[in-house]
C-alpha cells in the first residue's frame, strides 16, 4: 500500500512531466492553430486539475497540513477541471476568451501556490521554495498574458511554452524530494 507522501511524489512528478510535455509542444510547434493549442491546453489542465484534486482529496484527512493547503489543492483542481471542459466542449472559443481562460487560471494558481508555499507546515524548505517559485510564475505568467492580449500568437504559444518548461521541473524535483524524505522515515519503521 503507498504511503501517503509517495502518492503526493507521485501526483507532483506527473504534473511535472505533463507540464514539459505542454512546454515541448507549445515552443517547438509555435506555429499552432488557436483549436490545436486549445485541445492542447485544455488536456493539459484538464489532466493537471485530476492530479490537484486527487493530491487534495489525499490531503484532507491530513492534519499536519494547513487548512489553506488541504483545500488550495481542491481549489486548483476545481478550477482547472472547469476550464478543461468548456475548452474541450468549445474548442472554437474565441481567442480573448481563451487568453481569459488562460490568464485567471494562471493568476489563481500561481495565489495558491505561494500561499501553500508560505504557510504550508512540516514539508521541506525545498518544498516551500518549489511552491513559492512556481507560484510567483504563475502569477507573473497570467498578469502578462492578461495585460497583453493582443500579442502575436506565436509570441503567446512561446509564453506557455516556456511558463510549462520552467515550472514542470520544478514539479519533478519536488516530487523527489517528497519521495527522498519518504526513504528515511520507512527506515526507521
Amino acid at each position: 500500500m503507498q504511503t501517503v507522501n509517495e502518492e503526493v511524489s507521485g501526483s507532483l512528478a506527473l504534473h511535472g512531466v505533463l507540464a514539459v510535455l505542454f512546454g515541448i509542444a507549445a515552443v517547438f510547434w509555435p506555429g499552432l492553430t488557436l483549436v490545436t493549442l486549445v485541445y492542447l491546453f485544455s488536456s493539459f489542465v484538464l489532466i493537471t486539475g485530476v492530479v490537484d484534486l486527487i493530491f487534495g482529496i489525499k490531503r484532507l484527512g491530513d492534519s499536519k497540513m494547513s487548512v489553506w493547503s488541504r483545500f488550495g489543492s481542491l481549489l486548483v483542481g476545481v478550477l482547472q477541471i472547469g476550464v478543461g471542459v468548456y475548452l474541450l466542449r468549445h474548442p472554437h472559443v474565441g481567442f480573448a476568451t481563451f487568453i481569459l481562460l488562460i490568464g485567471f487560471t494562471l493568476i489563481v494558481r500561481g495565489i495558491v501556490e505561494v500561499i501553500m508555499g508560505l504557510f504550508e507546515r512540516g514539508n521541506s524548505a525545498l518544498f516551500k521554495i518549489v511552491m513559492i517559485v512556481s507560484g510567483l510564475v504563475s502569477l507573473i505568467v497570467g498578469v502578462v498574458v492578461l495585460l497583453q492580449p493582443v500579442a502575436s500568437g506565436v509570441a503567446f504559444v512561446w509564453i506557455l511554452g516556456i511558463y510549462a518548461l520552467i515550472t514542470g521541473p520544478l514539479f519533478i524535483a519536488l516530487g523527489s524530494d517528497v519521495r527522498k524524505l519518504e526513504e528515511p522515515a520507512a527506515k526507521r519503521k
